[in-house]
This record gives C-alpha cells, sequence and structure tokens, in this order.
C-alpha cells in the first residue's frame, strides 16, 4: 500500500453485483477498477468468488483480454497462466516458472448480492466490517438492481447523500416535493465506522414518488433515517405515515430501504451501486420497476448537478468553499475518513 494513498484501502469496496460476474462456465471475463486498480473477478468451480489484478507481470496486459481455462486465466498477450490465487503456473517456453511471476490477488467476499473486494492488506480483511445491506437480498423486501458511472471524485457524491436538504431543490418533482425537508434539522450521531443521519420532516404534501403506491389525500409525516460507513456505503429506513395515522401504525405508511455504495475507480471517477428496495407485499414487479424508474431519473437528476459542480470546481481548484450549517454531517464523515486515511498512512510509513 503506498503511503501517499488517497483513500482507505483496509476496507470491503462494492466492485459488482453479484450477477454481474458471469458464471464458472462462460467464456466472459468480468474486470472493474476500483481505486485505481484493475481487478478481475472470476467465480470459481465449486461457486466461490476469486479476485486478482488484471495486469498480466509480464507486460502488464489486462488478463480480461485472454481467455479462461478452468479456475484459471490465461494472458492473450504472451500466454501466461494465473489460478484464482495470482500465480503465474505456466509461462510457455519456459521450464520453471519463476515465483515472483505472479499478479496481486485481493480477498473477495459475496454478502447479499453484493461483491465486495479488500483492497488493503490482505491479513486485515475482517468480514464483520461488512455492511448490512440486508435488503439487497431478503424475502420481505423486493428491489431492482441499480448501477451508475460518475465522472467524478467520490467524496462530492458522499457529500450529496449525506445532505439531504438538496431534494427539496434537485429532485422538487421527483424523491423530493417540498421545501421543509431542506428546513428539518437533521440529528447526527457519530458511529464506529461512520455517522448516523435522522430527518422526520412532519405534515407535508407526498411527493410524486409516493404516489406510486397509492393515492393520498392527506398530508404525510415523512422520515429518513441512515448511516453512512466507511468508505462510502448509505443503508436507509425512509418512509411516510399519514398526519393522522400513531407513530407505531405503518398499515397505510410507505416504507422502503435503501441501500448506496460509493467506490472510487479514479481519482475523478465513481462507481456508483444502488437500489431502493419496498416490502414485498407492498405492491407487485411493477411497482418495483416503478421505484426503480424514479430513483434512476433522480440519480440522473444528482449526476447531472454533481458534475455540474466539478466541472466548477476544475476551473478553480483552490476556492474556497463556504461551510453552512447544513454540512455537519458530511463535515465530520470527511474528519473521520481523513482521521482513518492518516493512521494507514503513517502505518504504511512506518
Amino acid at each position: 500500500m503506498s503511503a501517499d494513498s488517497p483513500w482507505l484501502r483496509d476496507c470491503w469496496y462494492v466492485i459488482a453485483w453479484n450477477h454481474e460476474i458471469p458464471p464458472a462456465d462462460a467464456p466472459q471475463l468480468f474486470s472493474r477498477t476500483a481505486l485505481g486498480e484493475p481487478i478481475l473477478v472470476l467465480r470459481t468451480a465449486d461457486g466461490g468468488l476469486a479476485a486478482i489484478e488484471d495486469r498480466c507481470c509480464h507486460r502488464l496486459a489486462p488478463l480480461s483480454k485472454g481467455r479462461r481455462e478452468g479456475d484459471c486465466v490465461r494472458c492473450g498477450y504472451h500466454g501466461l497462466k494465473f489460478d484464482a490465487q495470482g500465480a503465474c503456473v505456466e509461462a510457455p517456453g519456459i521450464a520453471i516458472v519463476p515465483a515472483r511471476a505472479r499478479v496481486r490477488s485481493y480477498p473477495v467476499a459475496l454478502h447479499n448480492n453484493w461483491v465486495f473486494v479488500w483492497m488493503g492488506e490482505p491479513a486485515r480483511a475482517d468480514r464483520a466490517l461488512l455492511p448490512d445491506n440486508f435488503s439487497c437480498d431478503h424475502p420481505d423486501w423486493r428491489h431492482q438492481p441499480g448501477y451508475m458511472h460518475y465522472d467524478t471524485p467520490y467524496l462530492l457524491i458522499c457529500d450529496n447523500l449525506l445532505d439531504f436538504s438538496h431534494l427539496s431543490y434537485v429532485h422538487e418533482k421527483t424523491l423530493g416535493g417540498s421545501p421543509r425537508i431542506a428546513q428539518a434539522v437533521p440529528q447526527i450521531e457519530r458511529l464506529a465506522h461512520g455517522i448516523k443521519v435522522s430527518r422526520h420532516v412532519p405534515d407535508v404534501a407526498p411527493p410524486p414518488f409516493y404516489q406510486r403506491f397509492r393515492r393520498f389525500d392527506t398530508h404525510l409525516d415523512r422520515w429518513f433515517v441512515y448511516e453512512f460507513l466507511l468508505p462510502g456505503t448509505l443503508l436507509m429506513h425512509s418512509g411516510g405515515r399519514p398526519v393522522a395515522d400513531a407513530k407505531d401504525d405503518l398499515s397505510r405508511a410507505v416504507q422502503l430501504h435503501s441501500c448506496q455504495s460509493l467506490t472510487p475507480e479514479t481519482e475523478t471517477s465513481t462507481h456508483y451501486f444502488f437500489q431502493q428496495s419496498h416490502r414485498a407485499g407492498q405492491g407487485d414487479e411493477g411497482m418495483t420497476q416503478s421505484i426503480y424508474d424514479s430513483l434512476l431519473t433522480a440519480f440522473n437528476e444528482d449526476r447531472d448537478m454533481i458534475t455540474a459542480q466539478h466541472r466548477n470546481i476544475l476551473l478553480n481548484p483552490q476556492a474556497p468553499m463556504l461551510p453552512l450549517a447544513m454540512d455537519a454531517a458530511l463535515v465530520q464523515f470527511r474528519r473521520l475518513l481523513a482521521a482513518r486515511v492518516q493512521a494507514e498512512r503513517a502505518a504504511a510509513a512506518a
């Protein structure tokens, strides 16, 4: 690990949805760049997963340009063959393969339909640090998985997710629907590996998005309660109930659970994995598709705004941003992240 790494590395990053990885008997090879490193993810014959550097140690050609041979990959440039642990097991014309002929391997975990890779020291890989993205694979919840690519740094997207006041304006006609969201002051709690944000918005008109569940003829009490965990995963319960209903009465409420995760591709580009689940008893496949379509529309609104913001920043990278009260959550998260990155750098330098 480089001592000047711009990212936190001793943590899990989502690299794919499970369905994106081809089966073991398929000829296709899956590759995606994370933290500036090209990574090849294989599904092995025993049903497991393996992740190795997608860069041959010989002439640095992408292994994904080669072919599968069982649980091995043969480089398409000069024919070196690598096993699922990254060791070169065959080099054409060389009787004894040098021990240093290998590529990096990464700890990999399949957890509730997200495929994670551990980008730091393999010995420190800890499955207890995987986020609780339960609704990505739970019989009581329904969703359609989503993926977007951003040409912006991932922290700008983290900022967006940590300050939901933007819902009132960026998503005025989609997810938001009320200036009261921006006016509601969130409660912020520090967690061991992130922060928790709770925003309650009483007595507001239902957003257009909610009308797809049922026709509301009354105002709603809405809530957004989420954990935002290192390195950049949001796990959120949200919803709304008619104002006349008791707080523990969810019979007429919209209940949603969202899992969103950000993985830096490079310093200026990002992978965005997302879903928003609804209760299995609320709606059918048409509802699931409708929620996904609404989410995609809203997230394109986010991407358009953040991309425009990033262009402005590039015009004058030294221009300061004015901190305001609404930035409390994102400031705390950035401080926590910076402290963890600094600790890693210090350990690497030592």
